[in-house]
């Protein structure tokens, strides 16, 4: 069987049916997002007819008292509240306001199919935020009507594996964990280095000595990964990152796996300490001798809207916000010419100086 590989282009929105049901995912604590939060979900249920789901800590917000037009559209929102209410089935699609982070937060409310996830950036860095707030209305409906572009950002499915599980027999089914950036492996509050035995597929690869290790997806590759010396991966490309933190190792360099793989990583035997686990920065806990972690590419990636398409949306976040390649330009040869004429003049004249001079008797 020959393998096609598929364009990223021919990613498309498409709907099935009209889309009546919209997560509005905002920035708890942030009182510049009140504004346009109140103008969107006033937009969206007055002018649209759509029906609204918010996080009930956001209506606490005592601050959105102060915007009168909030109180005609308050008693018309849908709460519920992520610790305990299943929103599988419920949504169409999410409108999310604020930084990166609103986009982890609504990757993290589900844990299997993810609707369409339109990003606005009203954050600090927003990399994986490519809506500007300014004609909100225009774009979500060419949303509503499926002009746009679709990034399916792949997500890792994490699983911890307790020895204590293995040893009872009443064992309960293991927690799986779904990530969108990274998983992260580090030797915590301990002094000591890590050493922490990674296998593929099975296989030990090798074992990890230094400050711990980042599992991360090709969009996580711009996020903790790059950080630690990493390359940049485009979302769309299946693949899992490999990352060493602070190695003590002069030849232990980033490594890219095909996406298919598991990976497992537990701590080494002759291991002074426990490792610490956090997923896409949270959840964090500690792994003991026996204990396993095992990663995956989960079946369920987070489509991500486009506002141009997936190849020109990424290398702008790439330009803007991490300022890749961004340097003083060349001067043209003209210029050079000038200066290199200047320069001969210069010298021309500090030989004629040279010669004028008295010589020695």
């Amino acid at each position: 069987m020959v393998m096609q590989i598929q364009d990223p282009a021919s990613q498309r929105l498409t709907w099935y049916k009209p889309p009546l049901t919209v997560l509005v995912i905002k920035k708890v604590h942030d009182a510049q997002i009140l504004a346009p939060f109140v103008q969107l979900v006033h937009w969206l249920v007055h002018d649209k007819s759509m029906v609204v789901f918010v996080e009930a800590a956001v209506l606490d917000d005592t601050l959105l008292a102060e915007y009168g037009d909030f109180t005609s559209v308050k008693e018309r929102l849908m709460t519920f509240r992520a610790s305990t209410d299943d929103l599988t089935d419920k949504i169409d699609f999410i409108i999310c306001l604020g930084g990166d982070g609103t986009l982890l937060h609504a990757s993290s409310l589900f844990q299997q199919s993810v609707p369409p996830v339109m990003a606005f950036h009203l954050g600090s860095l927003g990399f994986l935020t490519p809506f500007e707030f300014n004609n909100f209305q225009e774009q979500v409906m060419n949303v509503l009507e499926g002009h746009a572009a679709l990034t399916l950002r792949s997500r890792l499915q994490c699983v911890v594996l307790r020895k204590s599980q293995d040893d009872n027999k009443d064992k309960k089914k293991p927690t799986t964990i779904l990530v969108l950036n990274e998983v992260v492996v580090d030797r915590g509050p301990s002094p000591y280095l890590s050493n922490i035995d990674l296998f593929l597929d099975g296989k030990h690869i090798t074992s990890v000595q230094g400050d711990g290790l980042i599992v991360s997806t090709p969009t996580g590759s711009t996020a903790y990964a790059v950080a630690a010396g990493a390359s940049m991966i485009h979302p769309s490309v299946p693949a899992i990152m490999v990352t060493p933190i602070c190695p003590h190792s002069l030849s232990f360099r980033p490594i890219v796996v095909p996406a298919g793989v598991e990976l497992k990583i537990a701590l080494s035997p002759e291991a002074r300490n426990a490792m610490w686990v956090s997923f896409d920065g949270r959840n964090r806990q500690a792994l003991q001798h026996g204990d396993s972690l095992y990663v995956t590419t989960s079946v369920y990636p987070v489509p991500s809207i486009c506002a141009q398409d997936q190849i020109s949306d990424w290398f702008d976040s790439l330009a803007e916000c991490l300022h890749w390649n961004v340097r003083k330009k060349q001067k043209q040869m003209d210029e050079l010419s000038d200066l290199t004429h200047s320069s001969s003049d210069n010298l021309e004249e500090l030989d004629n100086n040279h010669d004028e001079r008295p010589s020695d008797t």
